[in-house]
C-alpha cells in the first residue's frame, strides 16, 4: 500500500480552493446580472453602432450609490450651518459670514433655533454615519427620492402632471411639518385642491416660483439621461415646472446640464478640467441677459481673477442681495426671510463652492456648507454630482471610511415599502433600471444584459416621446 505525498495533497487542496473561490466569483457575478434585470421591462434587441457611447451598467450602479452617499454627506453637513449666516434681510441680521478658519470650530445659532447651535453637531465639521447607522432623508434628497419612485412604479421615463399629483398627494405629510418650503409648500396646497403641475407654479397661483424649491428636488433626472443633457432637461421639464418658472427653472436646468453631461466627460482629465468644461457647456443653454447667466459670469469672473473664495462671496452678498443687481430683485421676497430661499442667492452661493472646490469633494462641501444661507442645498447638490463621479468606492475612499448605505425616506416622507427603510445599493438598481427604459424608449439605443453595458446613440438634440 503506497503512502500519498503530502505536498501533492497540499497542491490538490489549494487548486480545490482556488476553484471554489473563482466558482464562487462566477455566481456572483451571475447574482449581479441577475439584479440588474428589471423584470417590468420588456428587453429589446439591439445591433450597436460604432458612434454608440458604450457605457457599463455595472459601473454606473456604483456611481448611483456614490450620488446618494456623496448627496446625503453633504446635506447632513450642510443642516449644521444650514441659515446661520444669511447677512442682513429684512428682520434679520447674522453679522460676519463664515471664513474658512471657523471649519471644526464651534457651530453658531440659524435664524430659527433662538440661540442655539445645531444639535447635529456642536462644531462646524463633516457629519457621517457608519455602517451601523442610519441616513435621513431630507428635502435635499427625499423628493428627488420620491420622483425616482414614480418613474419607476409607474413603467414610465416620463412622468405627467396627474401622476406629480397623485406621488406628491400620496407621499407628503399634510401636517405642518412637512419638510416642505415656500414653492414646494404652496404647489402642495395647490395639488390638494385639484391643480395639476404644471399650474401649480403658475405665477397667479403660485407668487413663489422663483424661490430655491426646484434646484433641490430635479438634479437627478440628469443621472437618468447619461450623455444627453437635453433629453434630461426635457425629462425633467415638468417636474421642475411642478415648482419653478423663468430663473428658478433656469437655474434647475443648469444642474440637470450638469448631471447628464457627468458621463460624457474625459476621465482621463482631472475632476477640476471635468467640471470646468460641464459648467462651460451648461452655461450655454442659459438664456443671455438673465440674471442667472450674469451671476455665473461673475463669479467666474472672480475665480479667474484669483479672488479667494470668501472675497467672493462677499461680493456676491453685496452684489446680488444688498445691491440686487443684475435684475435680482428680492424685494418682494423677503416675507419669512424668502429673500434668504430665493433661487439667486443659492445658485450665486453654490458656483462659488463649485470653482473654488476644484473638483476635491471634500473640499467643495467644505466652502458650501461654510458660504452661506441655504447651505445644505449648494452642499447636497455638488456632493451628489461628486459623489457619482467618484462612486461610492471613491467617497469611501476620500472620507477614509466605511459609511452606511442605510436610508430612512420615511424620515420626512410617508407610504414606501418596506416602512421607508432602503438602501443606497437598491436605490442605485432601480435608478439603473430607469435608465434602461430611457435608453429604450427616448434614445432608441439598446441594454445588453449579457455583457451589462448600455450602447448610447449620439444625439444633439433629442425629442422625447410622451408617456405611454
Amino acid at each position: 500500500m503506497s503512502r500519498q505525498n503530502p505536498h501533492n495533497t497540499y497542491i490538490a487542496l489549494i487548486l480545490l480552493m482556488v476553484l471554489l473561490i473563482s466558482s464562487c466569483k462566477d455566481r456572483v457575478r451571475q447574482d449581479q446580472t441577475k439584479l440588474l434585470v428589471d423584470p417590468h421591462l420588456d428587453y429589446l434587441d439591439y445591433t450597436p453602432k460604432a458612434s454608440d457611447c458604450k457605457i457599463s451598467r455595472q459601473l454606473y450602479l456604483d456611481k448611483l450609490e456614490g450620488f446618494w452617499m456623496g448627496a446625503s454627506i453633504a446635506n447632513w453637513t450642510g443642516l449644521v450651518t444650514e441659515m446661520d449666516k444669511v447677512g442682513s434681510i429684512g428682520e434679520f441680521n447674522t453679522g460676519t459670514f463664515y471664513t474658512r478658519d471657523d471649519w471644526g470650530k464651534a457651530d453658531q445659532p440659524n435664524i430659527w433655533s433662538e440661540g442655539k447651535p445645531s444639535d447635529l453637531s456642536p462644531t462646524i465639521d463633516f457629519v457621517l454615519r457608519d455602517e451601523n447607522d442610519v441616513w435621513g432623508a431630507d428635502d435635499d434628497t427625499d423628493i428627488e427620492y420620491m420622483y425616482q419612485h414614480l418613474l419607476y412604479s409607474n413603467q414610465t421615463s416620463v412622468l405627467t402632471g396627474q401622476q406629480i399629483k397623485d406621488g406628491w398627494l400620496k407621499h407628503i405629510w399634510v401636517d405642518e411639518e412637512n419638510y416642505l418650503w415656500v414653492s414646494n409648500q404652496q404647489a402642495f396646497d395647490l395639488m390638494r385642491e385639484g391643480v395639476i403641475p404644471p399650474e401649480t407654479s403658475a405665477p397667479e397661483k403660485n407668487p413663489h416660483y422663483e424661490m430655491i424649491d426646484a434646484q433641490l428636488t430635479t438634479e437627478i433626472f440628469g443621472l437618468f439621461a447619461p450623455t444627453q443633457p437635453e433629453l434630461a432637461v426635457q425629462m425633467a421639464s415638468l417636474p421642475i415646472r411642478t415648482t419653478a418658472r423663468d430663473n428658478a427653472a433656469w437655474i434647475s436646468e443648469f444642474y440637470v446640464r450638469m448631471y447628464a453631461l457627468a458621463s460624457k466627460v474625459d476621465s482621463s482629465r482631472p475632476l477640476k478640467q471635468q467640471l470646468s468644461w460641464m459648467s462651460g457647456e451648461a452655461r450655454q443653454s442659459i438664456p443671455e441677459n438673465t440674471y442667472v447667466a450674469k451671476m455665473y459670469d461673475f463669479v467666474k469672473s472672480q475665480y479667474d481673477a484669483g479672488l479667494s473664495w470668501e472675497q467672493t462671496r462677499d461680493s456676491v452678498y453685496v452684489r446680488y442681495q444688498v445691491d440686487q443687481a443684475d435684475g435680482y430683485d428680492i424685494t418682494s421676497q423677503n416675507l419669512y426671510c424668502n429673500g434668504c430661499f430665493a433661487a439667486g442667492i443659492n445658485y450665486a452661493a453654490s458656483l462659488v463652492s463649485l470653482f473654488y472646490g476644484e473638483g476635491n469633494i471634500k473640499e467643495t462641501i467644505k466652502i458650501g456648507v461654510l458660504a452661506g444661507w441655504d447651505s445644505d442645498n449648494p452642499s447636497a447638490t455638488w456632493g451628489g454630482l461628486l459623489g457619482f463621479m467618484l462612486g461610492r468606492s471613491g467617497v469611501e475612499r476620500e472620507f477614509q471610511d466605511k459609511l452606511s448605505s442605510r436610508f430612512n425616506i420615511h424620515r420626512t416622507r410617508q407610504n414606501f415599502p418596506n416602512n421607508g427603510m432602503d438602501t443606497f445599493e437598491n436605490m442605485a438598481k432601480i435608478g439603473v433600471f430607469i435608465v434602461d427604459r430611457v435608453i429604450q424608449e427616448q434614445m432608441g439605443g439598446g441594454v445588453d444584459l449579457k455583457n451589462n453595458t448600455w450602447y448610447i446613440p449620439k444625439s444633439e438634440n433629442q425629442e422625447i416621446e410622451g408617456p405611454k
